[in-house]
């Protein structure tokens, strides 16, 4: 008993901590990347992935409904995204995303987590601390433009990621590609990948 309240205690510690990061978004986001300031531009979304975005602007998982939306309830609407949705709600980041100032997010797609083994995931999503862990290295302070998105930043996890690449192709720590890119939402732009991102050890 004493064990699972020290882990409840811990994952609620973790998700304070990350609304506190969270809440600093838009006035420090210099802090946490090295490429230069985080100001989104009006760019068109890129890569091959958008294809599978409903093109109805009245279809909640467009990029038109999903620019008047707050980053996680965008991502609902989205049906590339409805694994990434369900392991946000199973951590509780839900509102803390939505309440985010400014946040740029690689959101790994449905067939990112499929490459993951059943059991693993299952695992993974059972273990509120480990989720909040793993989702939180996908979240990066600030919006990032295409054009600043190459270079090292520090995600809210703690820990960096690396982004390579330039125009229209670009990979994140040698191993995601972004499928969808540039897709703005009310508080927040999303790089779609097509892996998960696990935080080094």
């Amino acid at each position: 008993m004493l064990g699972k309240r020290r882990l409840t205690a811990l994952a609620a510690a973790g998700t304070f901590a990350f609304s506190l990061a969270l809440t600093a978004c838009g006035t420090d986001t210099m802090a946490t990347q090295t490429t230069g300031p985080n100001t989104a531009t009006t760019a068109e979304e890129f890569g091959p992935g958008c294809a599978a975005v409903p093109k109805d602007p009245n279809n909640p998982g467009s990029f038109d409904a999903m620019a008047q939306q707050p980053v996680a309830t965008a991502a609902s609407g989205n049906p590339l995204l409805s694994t990434l949705v369900t392991a946000v709600k199973q951590a509780g980041l839900v509102d803390t995303l939505n309440n985010a100032e400014a946040v740029t997010v690689f959101a790994p797609t449905n067939d990112a987590f499929a490459k993951i083994p059943k059991a693993d995931l299952d695992k993974v999503l059972a273990d509120k601390e480990l989720l909040t862990k793993i989702l939180t290295y996908h979240v990066v302070a600030g919006k990032t433009a295409p054009e600043q998105l190459a270079g090292t930043h520090k995600t809210l996890e703690g820990q960096d990621l690396t982004v390579s690449g330039g125009g229209t192709d670009f990979k994140v720590n040698d191993s995601a590609k972004v499928v969808c890119g540039n897709v703005q939402t009310s508080n927040g732009t999303v790089y779609i990948v097509d892996s998960v991102l696990m935080p080094p050890s």
